[in-house]
């Protein structure tokens, strides 16, 4: 559970406290005050990730030259600061010079407006969609993800300067190595996935839908021998034609498409769905769920299927929500609730 967060020159913020209850804690306010920053600072924190960029300076507030963030999960000091001089992390004040200890403190699930993205977008982001629970729940997915993005870029690289086949091929061993760790990896993680996605859309919907998922992996049959076979239309593409990064998950309401047939609350339903089954998966494999982020989600969700999905959520796991104004929600009495206006919170009760 985190107690405290303090941000030190983070996004919009000189710097702020923050402090959340051992259940659920709402941050009320207008658009454009920075809840989503205050999510974004825990979450980065936590998991030394952003879920909304890949560019570390984006978190920097303009003209400074770097940023903090502290706090503290269950009885664990963690910081986390990032300068000029690159990053660096720490628990209960000493320093750390590889991230796992890190990472094993605490784990999160992040859900977005952007996550309907998950059911309309493109593969891409489906795929982070696991990559970001693999990480989390899988021995060595990080280590492979890592080597197999590595691989792919060289030998793309070698691919569109057309240099010949025996130094390409340099890189096959490591990249069927790693992209057949993820692809097993990912497949399992969709077969524990699918009947958690499937009740949690159950319970948000009603009982009225049925959802379905499907892991489709990016090759024909064996990775290596995909990858041999795929030779010639890598040679007229100049890139790597097979393998994890063309990964997908199929998504089906009612045994439908769901990207094409499904309503946009349906949509937003099943975006939902899949995020609360990433949650009851960390749960189920760590006897604890994760840490659940939630921002300002609830815009298409009729008020019903609002409080569905509070309910919906794993019972035992805190929650940080951020939303533009509380009405909506059945009981709050048990909750905290802040107020974030001009760069302050103020307690809401």
């Amino acid at each position: 559970m985190i107690t405290q967060v303090r941000l030190s020159q983070f996004r919009c913020f000189n710097s702020l406290d923050v402090h959340t209850g051992p259940q659920r804690t709402y941050v009320v306010g207008k658009n454009a005050q920075g809840k989503t920053s205050i999510l974004e600072a825990i979450c980065v924190l936590l998991r030394l990730q952003s879920p909304r960029t890949s560019t570390v300076t984006d978190l920097i507030k303009s003209h400074t030259n770097g940023f903090a963030i502290e706090g503290i999960f269950n009885d664990t000091r963690l910081s986390y600061r990032h300068t000029g001089e690159g990053r660096q992390i720490s628990l209960d004040s000493k320093l750390q010079p590889k991230s796992a200890d890190y990472l094993a403190v605490a784990r999160v699930t992040w859900f977005a407006n952007t996550d309907l993205e998950l059911v309309k977008g493109g593969g891409a982001l489906r795929r982070r969609y696991l990559d970001f629970l693999g990480v989390q729940s899988v021995p060595g997915y990080k280590k492979a993800l890592s080597n197999y993005e590595r691989t792919q870029r060289s030998r793309n690289a070698l691919l569109k300067e057309g240099r010949p086949r025996r130094e390409i091929a340099a890189f096959d061993s490591s990249l069927i190595e790693s992209g057949e760790l993820l692809m097993e990896a990912r497949s399992e993680l969709c077969a524990s996935l699918g009947p958690l996605a499937r009740t949690s859309c159950e319970e948000i919907s009603g009982q009225a839908d049925n959802l379905e998922i499907r892991y489709r992996p990016g090759c024909n049959g064996p990775f290596a021998e995909a990858l041999a076979a795929s030779r010639d239309e890598e040679d007229r593409l100049r890139q790597t034609v097979c393998g994890p990064h063309r990964d997908d998950i199929e998504v089906t309401l009612n045994g439908l498409k769901a990207s094409a047939f499904a309503s946009e609350g349906q949509q937003r339903s099943i975006a939902l769905a899949l995020k609360i089954a990433q949650a009851r998966h960390i749960e189920n494999l760590h006897g604890r769920p994760p840490l659940l982020l939630l921002d300002d989600i609830f815009g298409e969700l009729d008020t019903e299927r609002r409080n569905r999905l509070l309910t919906a959520l794993p019972s035992q796991a805190q929650a940080v929500i951020t939303t533009t104004f509380l009405d909506w929600v059945d009981n709050t009495a048990s909750d905290a609730v802040f107020l974030l206006s001009d760069g302050r919170l103020t307690s809401g009760k």
